[in-house]
């Protein structure tokens, strides 16, 4: 148990509140009810867009902020904005080209719209499907390269995600962020985009220390929320750089371990 008792848990989504074919289990939704019923708040943060968290919203009765991108943007349940981070316009145009030099399939995200040059290009039919909302084609990233609030780099070369991410760092220092939430993946929000910021927000919005938040996610852009809270729990299925980074570890994603974890860690 933590040494504060705990009065709000923020989950990531994705390989840790859902299985790894995006289903939310009933006993996760009932764990959230608990939850509820002993006066704990629950939120829940992603590098999802906005409206790939809407499925969770009737179904776990949320009632906090939503923040997507890692925190670039945070919205209400019903997806009016209430903040959001974007990147400078002038650096969002030299990212793109950046990452289309390595060989990554480029995706934008700006306001609550998803833009792809290729409707078939990697893992964009999957993205559909874990969103559940296709992407708009366009022909040029050009119109819709200010105000964007996340740019994600596509490929399974993985030596060739790693070298762009570390070429964006490299190039464009404190401009930005650019975290590799999954192997294929590079994403690139504001550089106060992450999920440490989210508990911060979260901690000044409901007057809650931070030693009284509890964070629970299973990648490794999940370590700067662990960092910032009284507890942190990682899941099974998370690397052991991940673990090792947590206060507790809980079984993974697909023996429902957001739910052993509340009922473990959380509840008093």
């Amino acid at each position: 148990m933590a040494a504060h008792p705990i009065r709000l848990l923020l989950a990531d989504v994705d390989s840790t509140l859902v299985t790894q074919d995006k289903v939310l289990t009933r006993r996760a939704g009932a764990a959230v009810a608990k939850l509820r019923q002993a006066g704990i708040r629950f939120a829940v943060t992603s590098g999802r867009p906005p409206r790939g968290m809407s499925m969770l919203i009737e179904p776990l009765e949320l009632s906090t902020p939503i923040s997507a991108f890692n925190g670039g943007l945070i919205v209400r349940p019903d997806m009016s904005v209430i903040e959001q981070r974007v990147l400078p316009d002038d650096v969002a145009p030299a990212v793109i080209e950046l990452l289309a030099s390595h060989g990554l399939s480029v995706w934008v995200y700006r306001g609550a719209d998803w833009f792809v040059l290729d409707a078939k290009g990697p893992h964009v039919a999957r993205e559909a499907w874990i969103v559940r909302f296709d992407p708009t084609l366009v022909e040029s990233f050009t119109p819709v390269s200010d105000g964007v609030a996340k740019l994600v780099g596509v490929s399974d070369d993985r030596d060739a995600v790693q070298k762009a991410a570390a070429a964006a760092r490299e190039r464009f220092g404190d401009q930005m962020s650019a975290s590799t939430s999954e192997p294929c993946y590079v994403e690139v929000t504001h550089p106060h985009a992450n999920k440490a910021s989210v508990v911060r927000y979260l901690s000044r919005t409901y007057d809650i220390p931070p030693e009284q938040i509890a964070t629970i996610g299973g990648m490794p852009d999940d370590v700067l929320m662990f960092a910032h809270a009284g507890l942190s729990i990682a899941m099974s299925n998370a690397s052991h750089k991940v673990r090792r980074a947590a206060h507790r570890v809980t079984t993974t994603n697909e023996d429902d371990g957001f739910a052993d974890a509340v009922e473990r860690f959380i509840l008093p």
